[in-house]
């Protein structure tokens, strides 16, 4: 039996030891001879989105990414759409995706900078050409937070290479003198999704006027996710509250979820279970789980135990609160298990709980009878989680009358 911290050294891809008919770890590798050829100096064609990094801030890594195929290019920066994808799909269709790069301040207003947050915005890939200061180098990265990238390139330059077609409901809020989070939330009701939001306030194009500036991408993902969820919340706390006790839940990428809804007022709490064997539990021994909780009156501190992970499901519950027209007490559980081998970014958390909120909803009358189904979808027995939880442990004068 193979333990599941060595399972990739004793499987390299070739034993299926995961149980996935792709080994994701290889399919990035196999890719690398596919694009391989179309690495050059230059690069003409779409460009679907920008990336800013957070090293070194506030001199940070800015450029487009662009697609090195034409497969996917309509949702190769749509994580909304990406739902049920393979996992060796995922990445290989991310490590497609070319990241150029050159140093700028967070407070640049050179004429790059306006171009990228023209890219930001655009409602299709607009065309752009780039030159480069060497070929691009074949690195992949992935992330707890962002998507999956592929080759990187210094960037010496680039236009664009057409007029940038830009949603007039964007343009206005946009060209409105609004804080951020404001912005963030108009964009949202104007039904842009919070991916696009993250991308366009990454951008810096975001903010009262004279103090808009680039936000590295890890940081604008938790940001709008934590804003847009924060509006929601303050809705939600003017609904009545669910009356049974209501289990949704979710799986996929060998990431499972189960969201408990409780009667009361708004309260949330999340636990994360990573057994060994992923990508951040490698050495350990024994399934680690973390939680963090959240009170009526939210949090004053930023959830340091799950970081982009918190925030993610906390808007997904929070979206699926709102359409219900109710409030609740949620606890929600989710198990990383071994086939997670390599990190996706925290879309696949927003995704999973936005997909257990569209499945068919189990009610109890007690909360002893919805923890015992919560029991049989869990791999962890649930006592381990009522030891941390601060809600669990709750004892209410309602549910003594059931």
């Amino acid at each position: 039996m193979v333990s599941p911290a060595r399972m990739c050294l004793v499987c390299k891809g070739s034993r299926r030891l995961c149980g996935l008919s792709i080994c994701p770890v290889m399919s990035r590798f196999s890719l690398k001879s596919k694009i391989g050829p179309s690495l050059k100096e230059s690069f003409f064609g779409q460009t679907t989105s920008v990336f800013i990094g957070h090293y070194n801030y506030p001199n940070v890594f800015v450029g487009p990414l662009a697609p090195l195929t034409s497969e996917n290019i309509s949702v190769i920066d749509d994580p909304s759409k990406w739902f049920g994808t393979s996992y060796s799909s995922l990445v290989e269709m991310r490590s497609s995706l070319l990241r150029s790069k050159e140093v700028s301040s967070v407070y640049s207003r050179a004429r790059t900078i306006y171009d990228m947050q023209e890219i930001a915005m655009a409602s299709r890939p607009p065309d752009v050409e780039m030159r480069f200061k060497g070929k691009p180098v074949y690195r992949v990265s992935f992330s707890d937070v962002t998507q999956p990238m592929g080759p990187t390139a210094k960037l010496l330059s680039f236009s664009l290479g057409q007029n940038v077609r830009v949603p007039a409901r964007v343009e206005k809020v946009v060209s409105d003198d609004l804080k951020a989070r404001d912005a963030s939330f108009q964009l949202y009701l104007a039904g842009q999704d919070v991916y696009k939001i993250s991308t366009i306030l990454s951008s810096g194009a975001l903010g009262v006027r004279e103090n808009r500036k680039l936000v590295p991408t890890r940081w604008s993902i938790t940001a709008s996710q934590t804003t847009i969820a924060d509006m929601l919340i303050g809705d939600v706390k003017k609904l009545r509250s669910v009356n049974d006790f209501t289990v949704f839940s979710s799986a996929y990428l060998d990431n499972h979820f189960v969201v408990l809804l409780m009667p009361g007022n708004w309260e949330f709490e999340n636990f994360e279970a990573w057994a060994p064997g992923t990508p951040w539990s490698m050495n350990a021994k024994r399934t680690e789980v973390l939680g963090e909780y959240e009170p009526h009156g939210g949090r004053t501190s930023y959830a340091e135990l799950q970081g982009g992970g918190f925030y993610a499901s906390r808007l997904g519950v929070a979206e699926g609160l709102l359409k219900m027209r109710r409030q609740a007490r949620v606890v929600v559980f989710r198990e990383v298990h071994e086939g997670y081998v390599v990190p996706l970014g925290v879309w696949q958390v927003l995704e999973n709980v936005r997909n257990a909120f569209r499945q068919r909803a189990e009610k109890f009358d007690t909360k002893e009878g919805a923890l015992r189904h919560v029991d049989s979808l869990l791999r962890l027995p649930i006592s381990d989680y009522v030891r941390q939880s601060v809600l669990l442990k709750q004892k209410r004068l309602e549910e003594f009358m059931k």
